[in-house]
């Protein structure tokens, strides 16, 4: 099967399912060497035998001020803000990247499926 040969719905399936391994394995690659350690990490807690970096931002001092001057709204949008920003960091990195080429897969495989029919491969399927 040569790749001139095939149609273009075909051609969208191999890439999507490209897309899909590399990112896939770009994520399991990323999970096993990333770490969870944060640098302004201002003490630790222990739940359940297990140890959690406290930062600042953690405390009701901080969220109070914050609420202080911004109201509500400034305290919705720093917790956004950090929970947007811990997308992108730590093994959490590996679940954004993963999820990020899982929807650009099922688009491509969405685009493949709606295609219409090509005429010119079937009309060259006939000929041979």
């Amino acid at each position: 099967m040569k790749w001139e040969d095939t149609n273009l719905q075909t051609r969208l399936y191999i890439i999507g399912v490209i897309i899909l391994l590399v990112g896939l394995g770009s994520s399991i690659v990323i999970y096993l060497t990333a770490k969870d350690v944060s640098d302004n990490a201002v003490g630790y807690e222990v739940v359940g035998g297990n140890v959690y970096p406290t930062e600042p931002e953690d405390s009701k001092i901080y969220v109070r001020d914050v609420e202080l001057f911004g109201g509500k709204a400034a305290v919705l949008a720093d917790e956004f803000r950090r929970w947007f920003v811990g997308l992108w960091h730590g093994k959490s990195l590996a679940f954004t990247v993963g999820g990020i080429f899982i929807i650009v897969f099922l688009g491509v495989f969405y685009v493949a499926y709606h295609l219409p029919p090509d005429e010119e491969s079937d009309v060259r399927d006939e000929k041979n």
